[in-house]
């Protein structure tokens, strides 16, 4: 069934999702992507939808160059779970204690910490996050931070401040069941604030070079290798894509803590947890050359890689391991994909709607986190099962608490 490949492009675009069930936007945007010289080739995930300059859910592979908006403002956004040794037997009835620990340990939306969390105090062994993340490098990555563009020198006291702070739009903080009623706990975010002001001003910089004043469409801009615009993008990046995972690290940790806290007479044990991004660049082997290749609403899944694929406030989230597809640069989806745009959702669905929708879940249920109904976004499972030449499932979860920005 599928891959099928897109036509009218001059790059080959395979896609795990037909032509008539993606709008015509995002169709013609993906075609823009794929008619820039410089593209090997384009592969399209099952919850491809619109996105800023391209198109979430592609993944891009690239000869010596790379284009920004191919991986997004949110720079290393990702997922980050773990198994815990909770059961549902285990969990109270009511969850809204819970819900307003995590809430109070992580700050949501556009809030930061009162201070940096002190990350040398965070126990890395009952929380089951790994010393390495946690206790090294903290020293060698801050002290970089005045090597980032000049238009971000003002933002350290923030960048500190956010580390371990959740945001806000699709991402969240779960606590869920998984098929054999094992508690997990799950969460999506990326770099904050300091990732986005760092991407748009590389985007800023790409569209104005002079190789990029024909393109049909000015967003795809890009940078080419052993140029000096390159150099300091990529190096900003792979700044910002560090923060995007420590940060997650430092969540997942205190959320950990929160959980632990609730179960004063037991001490809850926590697994190896499971990382990915889902908007990030990396040096790889494509069709025998090496290529740039950005992933912008999607995950690695090659051989054996462990990922992460959510659905929304109300449904199944996944958690597979790759099978290493060379046809998709073994590559997956990054979630269930939105159906329709955050205004769309708005003027469709009432609170109403949402809380027939969240039933059974402690969350949020009020008109700022509308825009997030289930409704919104593509049926999950079929997405998965869209991609079941791309990835096995090793857990299906159900979310019985959910924490929004």
């Amino acid at each position: 069934m599928f891959p099928v490949e897109l036509s009218g492009t001059r790059a080959r675009t395979l896609m795990w999702a037909h032509e008539h069930d993606i709008e015509a936007q995002a169709l013609q945007q993906l075609r823009n992507i794929a008619r820039l010289e410089w593209v090997h080739g384009v592969r399209v995930m099952p919850d491809v939808h619109l996105g800023k300059g391209a198109t979430v859910g592609s993944v891009i592979a690239m000869r010596d160059a790379v284009a920004p908006a191919a991986v997004g403002v949110d720079i290393g956004c990702g997922m980050e779970s773990v198994r815990t040794d909770l059961t549902a037997a285990d969990l109270p009835d009511d969850l809204r204690a819970l819900r307003s620990a995590i809430e109070a340990a992580v700050p949501v939306g556009f809030a930061a910490h009162q201070h940096p969390v002190p990350v040398n105090k965070l126990a890395p062994g009952p929380s089951g996050i790994s010393t390495a993340t946690l206790r090294t490098g903290w020293d060698r990555f801050w002290s970089a931070f005045g090597d980032l563009d000049d238009a971000v020198a003002s933002r350290e006291s923030k960048a500190h401040k956010q580390m371990g702070s959740l945001g806000s739009g699709n991402h969240f903080i779960e606590v869920c069941l998984d098929q054999d009623d094992q508690v997990w706990i799950l969460l999506h975010s990326g770099s904050r604030n300091i990732g986005k002001e760092l991407a748009e001003r590389h985007m800023a910089v790409a569209r104005r070079l002079p190789h990029n004043q024909n393109l049909v469409d000015r967003d795809l801009a890009v940078f080419l290798a052993n140029t000096p615009e390159m150099a300091a993008y990529r190096h900003d990046l792979t700044w910002a894509q560090e923060y995007a995972a420590r940060n997650r690290a430092v969540m997942l940790a205190l959320v950990c803590e929160a959980v632990r806290k609730q179960f004063p007479t037991r001490d809850v044990l926590f697994d190896t947890p499971v990382s990915c991004h889902h908007n990030y660049v990396a040096e790889e082997t494509i069709d025998g050359a090496p290529m740039l290749v950005t992933r912008k609403g999607a995950v690695r899944a090659g051989a054996g890689d462990m990922a992460l694929i959510p659905g929304s406030m109300g449904t199944r989230s996944y958690v597979v391991r790759g099978k290493g597809n060379p046809d998709s640069f073994q590559s997956a989806s990054h979630g269930a994909g939105r159906r329709m745009s955050r205004n769309a959702a708005k003027r469709q669905f009432s609170v109403a709607d949402l809380i027939a929708q969240t039933e059974g879940v402690e969350s949020r249920k009020d008109a700022g986190v509308v825009d997030e109904i289930p409704a919104a976004y593509k049926n999950i499972d079929e997405v998965i099962d869209a991609q079941r030449d791309l990835v096995d499932v090793v857990a299906t979860l159900r979310q019985v608490l959910c924490v929004k920005g």
